[in-house]
């Protein structure tokens, strides 16, 4: 684990070695919903440093990863309280042991030609194929706890 700086992202990826990055950050895991909504904004930060680094971005999806800890999303003071201070004041119960499977998508390749904030778009739309692939929506703590013993997933 890192600051999660631009250079230090940079140094690590010119070494050729993988980092994984979720755009959606704390905002996301705290405040997303049962439908697995991607919340980046206009964040381009982590599609600039695959521009720079001269990287493909592979996107990656964990089924089930919202359904293993859960906040008082709907609580929606909390959400503002989140915005004004940066801080995550939402209460985090779980580790529950759901079924998680992780899912790798095809690369996104390096593109001299492409801006941050179409890479960023490709990246998302890539993102949003892998939950709908694999993640039955909406979520459901139920049905994901029982997936750990039924052996299926959701193929399409």
């Amino acid at each position: 684990m890192f600051s999660g700086m631009k250079k230090d992202c940079l140094s690590i990826l010119k070494d050729g070695n993988l980092i994984s990055i979720s755009p959606g950050g704390t905002r996301e895991a705290l405040f997303s919903d049962d439908t697995y909504k991607i919340m980046w904004g206009n964040r381009t930060g982590f599609a600039q440093v695959a521009i720079d680094a001269k990287v493909p971005i592979i996107p990656m999806f964990t089924q089930n990863v919202r359904e293993a800890y859960k906040t008082l999303r709907c609580i929606r003071v909390m959400k503002h309280l989140y915005e004004y201070i940066r801080w995550p004041v939402a209460p985090v119960y779980g580790g529950l042991p759901v079924k998680l499977r992780t899912y790798l998508g095809e690369p996104i390749p390096y593109d001299p030609d492409i801006t941050a904030e179409e890479l960023a778009k490709k990246t998302k739309i890539a993102l949003q194929d892998l939950i709908c692939k694999h993640q039955k929506l909406p979520a459901n703590t139920v049905r994901a706890l029982l997936e750990r013993f039924d052996g299926k997933s959701k193929e399409g």
